[in-house]
């Protein structure tokens, strides 16, 4: 056997067991009671060791060394055995019985985090989260060691290949001196508008899961290989065979859920559309979860905030929820859909101030990771940090540092790439309406096929060959450019056509 055979064998267990392990993951966030985590915790502790030993062996330097002496002659064989050492790489760095420790921590800490937030109870979660922060730190110094990087750009680099705090703080840096004037004059705008005509509820919430999996239909996704159900935090998982969406209902709110279901449904579709010969080798698996942000938020900010699709959106809620059309009309579902404020809850920021609520967990979870803030005083900093950047002073922590189930699960770097998200898909969306015309139109019946296929052929087709701006300099001519969000910005909200 070739050591690229081997190689692939080997590659092809690890996604099995990983997307195995993925499964009963989303379970834990989805249907399983909460008093079943310790078994939960063991269950996923071992199939992700089993996972990691199957690419961590102490063999593999040697058979990555013969392989790329005599590569393959295919490009996409070429191409998967350099992802191939990339992934080795993570995975060689951190032992056995540091990634069960971690993984058993993170299930438990996820589990106790949900009766945190509903109680809003920080002290109860304080023991479990500071556990999840010292593994964590202790996986990325491990990387580190091993890659030549902090902790944290260790820890950056499994979510976004080649993320950098030293590119990332000037980002930031950037669209904290930007943004607030432009929100503040976009509110301005809103103000003079007047007030957004109320949408009256309650909206059953059958009837917002019945409108919810239409949109998610009409947007292509495959209900043979996916299922739509119910978690605390909105989320898409699983594998391109089997994936799961999850949403939250409001009955005082039905754009919460249903703009929800586009977002994930965003993600879903790029795991569907991932080249199916590749589904378990590295070079078929998404090159960064920035780019995966990017296309939940190509279909959920940029295609279904548009007129177009507002205005099919009106006539299919009127429907699916059974209220008057009168009360569901473009304009005032346009006000609501596109009502830009400073609020707590980043998951339901606007797109004008959501990068505010990213930076904010930039700064602290690097503080975290670092040693300069101690978990203990997690919230008092992140109320700070909500009222310096965002502009609001949460007064709970519920609608502070427990919002969110990323630190809880140690996905500490995943932050970021949701604002290399935003930025992409304000790039992508620009050039595929260039290249396609009739997406706009297609849009107001509610018809995602033109946006879809060109997401599939310049996103989804690739899987893993290219990294982030290599992809957007092959679609859109540059690589990731924050003048495009800006530029999106004030011509969405101020009607600035010639904004750059």
């Amino acid at each position: 056997m070739t050591a690229y055979r081997e190689l692939r064998q080997r590659f092809d267990r690890h996604y099995l067991l990983r997307s195995s392990a993925d499964q009963l993951d989303w379970d834990a966030q989805a249907m399983m009671p909460e008093g079943s985590g310790d078994l939960r915790g063991a269950q996923l502790g071992t199939l992700r060791v089993l996972a990691h030993e199957a690419i961590a062996g102490e063999d593999m330097e040697e058979l990555l060394a013969s392989a790329e002496a005599s590569p393959p002659s295919d490009e996409w064989e070429r191409d998967n055995l350099v992802a191939m050492r990339r992934s080795w790489v993570h995975a060689a760095a951190v032992p056995a019985d540091l990634v069960e420790a971690r993984s058993r921590a993170t299930s438990s800490c996820e589990l106790a985090w949900r009766t945190a937030r509903k109680n809003d109870d920080f002290a109860s979660l304080l023991p479990k989260l500071t556990e999840v922060v010292n593994l964590t730190r202790q996986v990325g110094q491990a990387k580190g060691s091993r890659m030549k990087l902090s902790v944290y750009d260790a820890l950056a680099d499994e979510y976004e290949p080649g993320a950098r705090e030293a590119s990332l703080q000037p980002l930031f840096a950037r669209l904290e001196r930007e943004l607030p004037p432009l929100v503040d004059a976009i509110l301005a705008a809103q103000a003079r508008a007047g007030e957004a005509p109320e949408l009256v509820g309650p909206f059953k919430v059958e009837r917002q899961a019945a409108l919810g999996r239409h949109l998610a239909e009409r947007m292509g996704f495959d209900f043979t290989r996916g299922r739509l159900d119910v978690s605390v935090h909105p989320f898409c998982g699983g594998a391109a065979e089997d994936v799961r969406m999850t949403t939250r209902y409001d009955e005082a709110d039905f754009l919460s859920s249903v703009l929800g279901v586009i977002h994930e449904s965003g993600h879903a579709l790029y795991e569907m559309g991932l080249p199916r010969a590749w589904t378990r080798q590295p070079v078929g698996a998404v090159p960064g979860m920035g780019l995966h942000e990017s296309q939940s938020l190509l279909m959920e900010m940029q295609a279904s905030r548009t007129p177009e699709f507002l205005g099919y959106l009106a006539g299919a809620a009127a429907q699916y929820l059974d209220v008057s059309p009168s009360m569901l009309h473009l304009d005032a579902l346009s006000r609501h859909a596109l009502r830009v404020e400073r609020s707590f809850i980043r998951v339901e920021a606007d797109e004008a101030t959501y990068p505010l609520h990213i930076i904010v967990r930039f700064n602290i979870e690097r503080a975290l990771l670092s040693g300069d803030l101690a978990v203990k005083d997690l919230p008092s900093a992140f109320r700070d940090a909500m009222e310096r950047i965002v502009g609001v002073r949460p007064e709970t922590d519920r609608d502070g540092c427990l919002q969110d189930v990323h630190w809880p699960t140690g996905a500490f770097g995943y932050f970021p790439s949701y604002t290399i998200g935003a930025i992409a898909a304000s790039q992508l969306f620009a050039a595929a309406v260039a290249a396609r015309p009739s997406i706009l139109s297609e849009l107001s019946r509610g018809d995602f096929t033109g946006l879809r296929t060109y997401a599939h052929d310049n996103v989804h087709q690739h899987g893993g060959r290219f990294d982030t701006n290599t992809i957007l300099e092959r679609a859109t001519g540059r690589g990731l450019d924050p003048d495009a969000l800006l530029r999106h910005l004030r011509r969405r909200y101020l009607n600035d056509t010639a904004g750059s």
